[in-house]
């Protein structure tokens, strides 16, 4: 027997608030039958499981166990400013002078996630 990942599940204190933003980030639509004050939502991504967003009432508290991490189409420097424009945070430079590596950056709500080396600069690696 096996199971299929349905969705990836987030905890939060704004479910549209927060799913607006991770629709901007991965460019994908938000469930179009939900509205600001709704309890739950979710982010339709083209391939694989969607992004659940759920209301609960405490906050975050440490560090995600489970974290999502981005492979961006622009180079990763780029998606980084990019994203700290749409309100994510730094949290970690974990880039290598040599473009490995990745940097920690926190969504609206404090949930920890990863930006990856980018299409462009994996590219330019192997040229």
């Amino acid at each position: 027997m096996v199971s299929t990942v349905q969705n990836v599940a987030i905890d939060c204190a704004d479910a549209y608030g927060l799913a607006r933003f991770w629709s901007s980030v991965t460019g994908c639509p938000m469930d179009p039958d939900v509205r600001p004050g709704d309890p739950e939502t979710q982010v339709l991504l083209a391939e694989g499981p969607v992004l659940y967003f759920n209301q609960v009432p405490g906050a975050k508290t440490v560090k995600n166990r489970i974290h999502l991490c981005l492979r961006p189409e622009a180079s990763r420097d780029q998606e980084v400013d990019w994203l700290l424009g749409l309100g994510a945070t730094f949290v970690a430079d974990h880039r290598n002078p040599d473009g490995s590596g990745w940097a920690v950056l926190a969504d609206p709500e404090g949930n920890e996630f990863c930006v990856l080396r980018g299409e462009s600069d994996r590219a330019a690696v192997s040229s």
